[in-house]
């Protein structure tokens, strides 16, 4: 396919001075044989020849789109990924990026969310210090001097990204893109124009916001991209939402000596999360000290001299009848909107491409990110599937290696995906829930193993923090088709037991494995 790519690009910039047969004899012979050239060479020729071509008639350059093999619509973790592996395999670059290398991820999302999470640990372990022999005396934070080195960090990173693409040959182009109504797929920045026989879409997505309409006052709360712009600790904070970034940003508040309430609309938070995560969650999310507003919705904020005044509207569930209970939380120096996302596609002028998307404006995509449009691929958040970044990342690669190393096979796996959430304590999960698995494979062929324990650590401790596990297991050899764990060190024992899934273990195979003691870990390999 990216022979007859070559053959469409050449003829386009070199018109009737190129011979294709010529072309074809050259591009077409084996790999690695005596005289022949690769698919790299190729293109690299290709470049050339088509440099030439347009230096030779500035007036011709100037009124086309400048062309390259692969272009880039977003400089974030699947966007960069794609590009330089594209770029290792000799195609012509280009990533468009509007703001900071790096992405979500990088800037306003797992990077700095995880120092700030780091910091809230630490925290944690100050209040444990005496009870293994401390004095630790008066410790103080200071939130801006753990803000000054978070953010000189995201720079650090931002440095190294736009170093990676310099040195891989991709040229930066920054501004905002916008598909035309060429014929041919084309991106219009800053007034000049770009194409490419292959174009990306990874613009991943931003925070969903109320509209003013929706909830009066709605504006005068930020979202967690503008968490990471708080200069000082709030005192008085109110998070809304029920879902990972809001169980986070509750906790890591709390945890440094914000007075948070967490407000959600049913009874449980990460309710897409197995039932036995989500139920143990809520609970610790209490034992915490953050204040949870269950069955409950903002209906106005209002500014004071003393802060904000959020006023709340909660539900009695086991009231047949519409009576709602009214409350005011005063003086909030913080109310964030954690309420989902929503994919980066304003301005893209999509509809154009005739690109088809879901009812929240996702891009549909196939298996192999491939678009409605021919030519068109999407990866990431755009996508709206499993939202995390090393799967932007690998979907990203295996593009790349499917357009410009001819790997017709080439693309991701979507099961067995694993996942944490950096809540107190942390939790990860891979595989399906005990709900997911007996819907897709009945009741009586699944069967669950749980634990719930107190970490050794703990024994000590005046505070407590539960570890609780599950296995959800297959079939009559249990195969292991779901993990789930909440517990001091879950976050970094999870890889290993993603992996044994990931190669089909059984509960058989578990239990033949030794446990190392004393550790939580070990509950997986005794459970009965």
């Amino acid at each position: 396919m990216i022979y007859n790519h070559i053959l469409s690009l050449i003829h386009h910039s070199l018109g009737d001075a190129c011979c294709p047969a010529v072309w074809m004899q050259r591009c077409t012979q084996p790999v690695g044989s005596h005289g022949g050239q690769s698919i790299k060479s190729c293109i690299m020729a290709n470049r050339h020849a088509v440099t030439r071509s347009m230096a030779s008639d500035p007036a011709a350059a100037a009124a086309e789109a400048t062309r390259f093999d692969f272009l880039v619509i977003g400089g974030g973790s699947g966007g960069l990924a794609g590009a330089r592996r594209a770029a290792e395999l000799g195609a012509a670059t280009a990533v468009i990026e509007s703001h900071k290398l790096g992405g979500t991820c990088v800037n306003v999302g797992c990077v700095p969310k995880k120092v700030m999470w780091n910091a809230a640990v630490h925290a944690e372990y100050l209040h444990d210090h005496s009870d293994y022999g401390f004095d630790v005396g008066n410790v103080r934070f200071s939130w801006e001097t753990l803000k000054a080195k978070r953010d000189a960090y995201v720079t650090h990173l931002n440095r190294i990204y736009r170093n990676n693409l310099d040195k891989a040959k991709i040229q930066t182009i920054q501004g905002y893109a916008r598909f035309t109504d060429d014929p041919e797929p084309t991106v219009e920045v800053n007034g000049r124009k770009y194409t490419a026989p292959h174009i990306l879409i990874a613009t991943g997505g931003q925070p969903s916001v109320l509209s003013e309409d929706e909830v009066p006052g709605a504006r005068l709360g930020i979202t967690s991209d503008g968490f990471f712009e708080l200069e000082t600790l709030p005192k008085r904070s109110v998070i809304v939402g029920a879902g990972y970034i809001a169980v986070e940003m509750a906790g890591i508040l709390s945890t440094l000596g914000s007075k948070t309430s967490l407000i959600i609309r049913q009874t449980g938070v990460l309710r897409n999360f197995d039932a036995f995560i989500s139920t143990n969650c809520t609970k610790e999310l209490q034992n915490t000290g953050i204040d949870l507003w269950k069955n409950s919705q903002v209906k106005s904020v209002s500014k004071t001299d003393k802060g904000l005044e959020v006023t709340i509207v909660t539900k009695d569930p086991e009231k047949k009848n519409d009576e709602e209970k009214t409350s005011v939380i005063q003086e909030v120096d913080c109310l964030l909107w954690a309420i989902g996302r929503l994919p980066n596609t304003s301005g893209l002028n999509i509809g154009s491409m005739g690109l088809d998307t879901d009812e929240k404006g996702h891009i549909i995509v196939d298996e192999f990110q491939n678009t409605s449009r021919s030519g068109i691929y999407a990866v990431g958040d755009v996508c709206g599937k499993a939202l995390l970044t090393p799967v932007a990342i690998a979907a990203g690669r295996k593009l790349a290696h499917r357009l410009f190393e001819g790997k017709k096979d080439s693309k991701l796996d979507y099961s067995g995906i694993p996942t944490v959430v950096f809540s107190h304590p942390p939790i990860g999960t891979v595989g399906l829930t005990e709900e997911e698995a007996i819907k897709a494979r009945g009741k009586e062929n699944i069967k669950i193993y749980k634990t719930s324990f107190t970490p050794m650590y703990h024994a000590i401790t005046s505070r407590k923090s539960q570890c609780i596990m599950k296995l959800v297991c297959e079939g009559k050899e249990e195969k292991v088709v779901g993990l789930h764990m909440q517990g001091l060190g879950c976050d970094e024992m999870l890889q290993g037991f993603a992996v044994a899934i990931k190669m089909g273990a059984t509960k058989a195979d578990f239990d033949k494995t030794v446990a190392i003691h004393p550790t939580s870990s070990e509950e997986f390999v005794t459970m009965r």
